[in-house]
């Protein structure tokens, strides 16, 4: 039986931090914080030679923030599991989100570039570390959609595969929310429509034994700080998976409402909860 709607229920506590809790956080902190900062390092030194050779392609650096991702999950002790293949032709990828460790879920095995909300680049430290890996900010507003369709073909021209969450917002991550069409349309353009598939793609997320359920869901009012401070914080954590569906060209689907409705499906199948 699924659990009832999500935005009534309230987010679960923070553990209580103990000593030794402390000492963990810390050491995590520092391993985690040390590993991406140096990385980052290597990745904008190394853009500066691929931008001349590739120009908008990047076949290096993508591998530089996979190890970032994979590197975290060693960290945390949290167990990374990949069902199904990622797709390899040009497309885009749909997923459901929860929190801000689907970034790390989704960009451990594949080179993906995440589209993200605009407000998300003016986040201190996560908004300077999305500008550098790639990601495409759009503003979420009617009177941009042109314009946020423009600059998604740019990108899909160019050869990136982009990943969405058209849900527009986070769960509690036992349930699929409605998918919104409007950035579907950016996939309706001639240049695209015969070429373009996309894989949607379901995440997973089971919570460290004795925990909430919804452990490792980020919404509404969470405060990032303090999530950030229970992942870090806690001894033994859970697992995610990570299932990759069946690719489907955009070409199957008449218009960006029925591909929205068919690929939301697809994600919520997957759901243990609405088995």
């Amino acid at each position: 039986m699924p659990p009832p709607t999500w935005m009534s229920e309230q987010e679960p506590s923070l553990p209580k931090i103990t000593p030794i809790g402390f000492i963990r956080l810390m050491s995590r902190f520092v391993l985690l914080g040390f590993y991406t900062f140096s990385c980052l390092a290597v990745l904008l030194l190394l853009r500066t030679i691929e931008r001349p050779l590739h120009g908008t392609r990047r076949p290096w650096t993508p591998k530089i923030t996979q190890s970032v991702c994979k590197f975290a999950f060693w960290v945390l002790g949290m167990k990374h599991e990949i069902i199904g293949t990622p797709m390899r032709e040009e497309g885009a990828l749909v997923a459901n989100h929860s929190s801000w460790l689907d970034i790390f879920a989704l960009n451990a095995f594949d080179d993906v570039y995440f589209v993200a909300k605009s407000e998300v680049a003016k986040w201190p430290l996560i908004g300077w570390l999305a500008k550098a890996t790639g990601t495409e900010f759009i503003v979420r507003e009617r009177e941009k959609a042109v314009y946020n369709n423009k600059v998604i073909q740019i990108r899909l021209l160019h050869g990136h595969r982009l990943l969405f969450f058209p849900e527009g917002t986070s769960s509690d991550g036992r349930r699929i929310l409605p998918f919104k069409p409007t950035l579907f349309e950016a996939f309706l353009v001639p240049e695209l429509y015969e070429k373009i598939s996309i894989q949607p793609v379901t995440l997973i997320f089971h919570a460290p034994e004795g925990q909430d359920p919804r452990f490792y869901a980020w919404w509404g009012d969470s405060n990032l700080f303090d999530h950030l401070l229970k992942a870090l914080t806690i001894k033994q954590h859970g697992t995610v998976q990570v299932v990759y569906h069946t690719p489907v060209a955009v070409n199957d689907f008449s218009d960006r409402k029925a591909l929205a409705r068919y690929l939301e499906a697809q994600v919520a199948s997957a759901l243990p909860w609405n088995a």
